[in-house]
């Protein structure tokens, strides 16, 4: 077995940064199941939320994170976020993230229920980008840090209720290696892929939960999914985020007649939260027969939209669509998860040397719903914080098990279920699971997913083991969102559309033994 003092799996703009900041302490293995570059970070357009400006303040930005997680944010939490967030941005800086400036300053820009300017960007609307290739070039220049490509890690290896390391499967050759460590880090990202309308990109399938809940992790918040409002839908053209900084610069959404309609739904119009802009427009298409709704950008100068939004611009010309022009065909897609392996403060789990970083993580800054571009800046902050716990110097008890849940046995009797398939799956999820959701519906979608989960064989290659990871978290999430009977943030319920006071509690589940 060879020996390392930290494994990462996972290459984004997580894996990356808790990378660069522990080859300072001891050798460093990063494994990751397609090349480093496949991540969803490089696909974050709308930048990170922090409090820079003179006239913004950390305890402003606290307000807004707690106001977003409509009442299921830890408080001290969202204080280690906005408090600490201004230090990370240095950090990039000094690695050399190139963030966009006006006059020599940093540029802030506004997004959604954001009561001031404080959104970061670096080349516009390609932040992640950005990002990415500056720590992934970092990582790969590094004598400290070994990268193993096209590894999927399909085993964590726990004994004492510790970690001592993580089996993984060499997807080329086909061979099955063990990897010893000292403090293994999960940052495999999130789970968009688990809906068949999704602005995740294919590796997002929801590994390292499953694979921390099979070793005993704590797993919370599953039924928190935020679905982002503006997907571009063009026939024959991959869906494409356009970012929520759109409607931030001025952009306004349109029914299929022209017509502005948030208004009508609430209050804060076009800048509302996401879940209620996604909602929205999903209310707006079924009333006017419609698939799409349109984000409409004309207004603005051609040379600013053009500036401001290069990606989206030019991915948009490319399909013959200039948005400078004419109106953005939009609809919501699957987007961010807000759940996932629960950590405290440090980044550490229920288990001794295991911990999670980025949207993998729970760590209790999203709550119920994500405010915009405070995802990036939860990566940040709280990777340092795992790197300094796991020098011993941070003043911490490790996390606290809670009552938990384990996935309930069910009876699926004789009742017929599709064959399970990738997409079997995501449609099942997404006409279930998704945006709008009812506790039949969530019933039938737990009911199928638990008979897909008896039906399964072992894994042997990539695909096999991401469905089977697939339709674990899938249970997760279906089974915390039948179990929450209320409406609160991401979560919303037909049948329960208020939110309760009796809610204003986590579900928490971890594998009995």
């Amino acid at each position: 077995m060879r020996e390392y003092d930290y494994i990462i799996v996972g290459s984004g703009i997580a894996g990356l940064y808790d990378a660069l900041l522990a080859q300072e302490l001891g050798s460093v293995l990063i494994l990751t199941k397609g090349s480093i570059d496949e991540c969803n970070t490089k696909h974050a357009q709308g930048g990170i939320a922090v409090a820079i400006s003179s006239l913004d303040s950390p305890e402003l930005h606290f307000r807004d994170t707690m106001a977003a997680g409509a009442g299921l944010c830890d408080p001290e939490a969202v204080h280690i976020l906005t408090e600490e967030g201004a230090d990370r941005i240095a950090d990039l800086v000094k690695f050399g993230v190139p963030f966009d400036t006006v006059e020599g300053e940093i540029a802030l820009t506004m997004e959604a229920a954001h009561s001031i300017p404080r959104i970061l960007h670096a080349g516009g609307d390609a932040t992640g980008e950005h990002i990415e290739v500056t720590l992934s070039n970092a990582a790969r220049s590094s004598r400290s840090i070994t990268i193993l490509e096209h590894c999927l890690a399909t085993d964590m290896l726990v004994r004492d209720g510790g970690v001592y390391g993580v089996a993984a499967l060499d997807l080329r050759s086909g061979s099955v290696e063990e990897f010893g460590c000292r403090f293994l880090i999960v940052a495999t990202g999130g789970m968009g892929r688990l809906f068949k309308i999704s602005t995740n990109p294919d590796i997002a399938t929801g590994d390292g939960i499953a694979l921390a809940y099979e070793a005993g992790a704590e797993i919370a918040d599953m039924e928190f999914f935020q679905f982002h409002p503006t997907a571009l839908r063009l026939p024959g053209v991959p869906l494409f985020l356009i970012s929520e900084a759109v409607r931030g610069e001025g952009g306004v959404l349109r029914n299929a007649s022209g017509e502005r309609f948030m208004l009508n739904y609430t209050p804060e119009g076009d800048l509302a939260p996401r879940d209620i802009v996604a909602r929205s427009i999903v209310a707006e298409m079924k009333k006017t027969g419609t698939d799409r709704v349109y984000l409409d950008v004309t207004p603005l100068p051609a040379r600013i939209v053009s500036a401001r939004f290069p990606q989206i611009y030019r991915f948009c010309q490319a399909h013959g669509l200039d948005i400078t022009s004419s109106m953005i065909p939009v609809v919501p897609a699957a987007h961010y998860m807000m759940g996932g392996i629960r950590t405290n403060y440090w980044g550490e789990t229920n288990i001794a040397g295991l911990f999670a970083s980025g949207e993998v993580a729970c760590t209790g800054v999203h709550g119920a719903n994500r405010l915009a571009s405070n995802s990036l800046l939860e990566v940040l902050v709280f990777g340092k914080r795992i790197v300094e716990r796991s020098k011993g110097e941070a003043d911490t008890a490790r996390i606290a098990e809670r009552g938990a849940f384990a996935l309930k046995e069910r009876d699926t009797g004789t009742r017929s279920f599709p064959s399970l398939s990738l997409t079997a799956l995501q449609s099942l999820l997404w006409d279930n699971v998704g945006i709008m959701r009812s506790g039949e519906r969530l019933e039938e979608a737990a009911t199928a997913l638990a008979a897909w989960e008896k039906d399964l064989k072992t894994p042997t290659d990539r695909p096999s083991y991401e469905l089977a990871n697939m339709v674990l978290v899938g249970r997760l999430m279906a089974e915390a969102a039948l179990m929450r009977e209320e409406s609160r943030g991401a979560h919303f319920r037909s049948d329960f559309p208020a939110s309760s006071d009796a809610w204003l509690r986590h579900i928490v589940f971890r594998k009995t033994v």
